[in-house]
């Protein structure tokens, strides 16, 4: 079921479904062989959040063979905290992390015989990013200064989406069918109850509504805008797997096509 269509006919609906993943290190592993039989890209983290060579050597090499798309994932350093604690940095340092993580999954990318084809930041900093106009411009040129050609992944409506446009890159919106959305478009912080969404098959038929609908519920009932051209399950959940497999059968089963956002 892994990898895209060659080609999509004209008015059918599609949309990406990518996965954060090479998120384990050391003797920590997450089950990234079974997340890559289903999406169609991925995000693989770069060894400052998650992530080790060794991990991202294999979760390289395991994408390109099912032909998923493959991304770069890069956070704070924050082993401890998993990237998901926000750090005091100024952008000329978001700038310049960014982009060492970016050449290392490049290089890993290279020797695989891989190609490295888009940007997405992680966790706190990716939160940041949406809202905060000088650390997205400094993820935008960071990603334009290693690759011009490299695409960044962001929130659909966040300052990071803008940022690309203003650095002249692509840009490409995500949503996030496991996560609750507050009503101005941003996600509820995990520190809050309810940020993280249970039911598998309540999370399938929300990730349809998006696509169809481009709309999401927020956490209190109101009705959010959304266009997004990828959708997000984050690959260390307890469900992830099961989430995934649900969410593109669930969208497959209504005649929405599941394709990377990369593909010509």
């Amino acid at each position: 079921m892994n990898g895209a269509p060659d080609f999509i006919p004209a008015g059918r609906l599609a949309v990406d479904l990518n996965a954060d993943m090479g998120e384990g290190f050391g003797r920590y592993r997450l089950n990234d062989d079974a997340l890559l039989a289903t999406v169609t890209s991925a995000s693989i983290a770069c060894g400052f959040h998650a992530g080790d060579p060794v991990v991202m050597r294999e979760t390289v090499t395991n994408a390109a063979g099912r032909g998923v798309t493959i991304g770069a994932h890069p956070g704070y350093p924050d082993l401890v905290g998993f990237g998901r604690r926000d750090l005091a940095v100024t952008p000329s340092e978001v700038e310049a992390m960014v982009v060492y993580q970016i050449g290392a999954l490049q290089a890993v990318c290279a020797a695989a015989g891989a190609h490295l084809r888009f940007v997405k930041p992680h966790g706190s900093l990716y939160n940041r990013a949406a809202r905060d106009s000088a650390i997205a411009d400094a993820i935008a040129r960071a990603v334009r200064s290693v690759d011009s050609s490299l695409i960044l992944l962001g929130l659909a409506g966040s300052a990071l989406i803008e940022a690309a446009a203003r650095v002249g890159i692509r840009g490409v919106s995500e949503a996030f069918v496991d996560r609750a959305y507050r009503r101005d478009g941003t996600l509820v912080p995990r520190t809050e109850p309810g940020a993280v969404l249970e039911g598998v098959s309540a999370v399938a038929d929300r990730a349809l509504r998006m696509v169809e609908t481009g709309t999401v519920l927020s956490a209190d009932g109101a009705v959010v805008h959304i266009r997004a051209e990828s959708l997000c399950t984050h690959g260390d959940g307890p469900d992830a797997v099961a989430i995934v497999r649900a969410v593109r059968t669930r969208l497959e089963q209504a005649g929405v096509s599941v394709a990377s956002f990369a593909r010509p």
